[in-house]
């Protein structure tokens, strides 16, 4: 997934050692990689995208359901969470291509736009059945599969007798428990600065996944210009607005990938009306004049995490 992670755990069952766990998390992991990656030529996404036919492709369970959950988030986010966006992110250099770190022509954005929509990802209820209706149709995955991941780490702990434990890919979250202290997991929400690492709040978060995105880790700059790496569909252009960062919570860290990922192209007033109408707890760090402001879904508020 081309990050790090890391999994804390307060007690352990007798029968395990942290290096059996970490060898099965490890089997885990490569094969959400294997399943999901656009990074792996081989892997069973990548395969997909490189099939040109329209016909039903029967494909594992765990892709099905990924791709179930990216179309029930596009759906409710009326397309701006889109996991055919791939041929546009590619386009702007922030695929699996090295970085162009130059803006592309017009032309190519409109061209790359007619052949994205998640409408055109068609799976069969229930059956591991998945088609494009078009040959050039591309999956990326990279919005919400990192989140799967998440889970299926937290899955395999609960199968081992792990009840209270922490796990965290590239910065996306699920938490069960409460950690060594008895007391429920303190996570740290960045301040979105690339400069310096700050912490802006603390969670104190129990029995829950948490995702954040922010534009100001992967992007590129021209003549003062800041590119991010998430693009709005509406214009096929990196977002442009004062969102920093958003940090979802949510019952799987899958869903709460996706949401993230949508909040961030919303901005920040759409993405707060959005989160409001579908009672999500979502928490917003706003570029102002005087550094950040702070807002905060009434979901949010009420599930009552902050600590400081």
């Amino acid at each position: 997934m081309g990050t790090s992670y890391s999994i804390k755990a307060s007690t352990l069952p007798d029968s395990l050692t942290p290096t059996e766990i970490n060898r099965q998390v490890k089997e885990v992991l490569g094969k959400v990689n294997g399943q999901m990656s656009t990074y792996q030529k081989d892997s069973e996404l990548s395969l997909f995208n490189q099939n040109t036919s329209t016909d039903w492709v029967s494909v594992s369970p765990e892709l099905y359901e990924v791709i179930k959950e990216a179309l029930k988030i596009s759906r409710l986010s009326n397309g701006l969470f889109d996991v055919t966006v791939g041929p546009l992110v590619n386009l702007w250099g922030f695929g699996p291509q090295e970085m162009s770190l130059s803006p592309p022509d017009d032309t190519l954005i409109k061209e790359k736009l007619n052949q994205i929509g998640y409408k055109h990802l068609i799976i069969k209820d229930d059956r591991f059945f998945v088609k494009k209706d078009f040959p050039e149709l591309y999956v990326d995955l990279s919005g919400i599969a990192k989140g799967y991941g998440v889970d299926q780490v937290a899955l395999l702990l609960e199968r081992l007798g792990v009840i209270n434990y922490m796990v965290e890919i590239g910065g996306e979250i699920r938490v069960k428990g409460k950690n060594n202290q008895g007391q429920p997991w303190q996570i740290a929400v960045e301040k979105p600065t690339a400069e310096k690492r700050m912490i802006e709040k603390i969670l104190a978060i129990s029995d829950t996944g948490m995702a954040t995105s922010g534009d100001y880790r992967n992007y590129f700059e021209v003549d003062g210009v800041r590119f991010s790496h998430t693009i709005d569909l509406r214009t096929g252009r990196p977002i442009n607005h004062k969102l920093a960062s958003v940090t979802v919570l949510s019952e799987t860290s899958m869903e709460a990938d996706g949401l993230a990922t949508a909040f961030m192209v919303l901005g920040p007033d759409e993405g707060y009306k959005f989160a409001e109408q579908n009672h999500i707890p979502a928490f917003f760090i706003i570029k102002s004049d005087k550094g950040f402001d702070e807002l905060m879904s009434t979901a949010f508020i009420e599930s009552k995490k902050v600590t400081k």
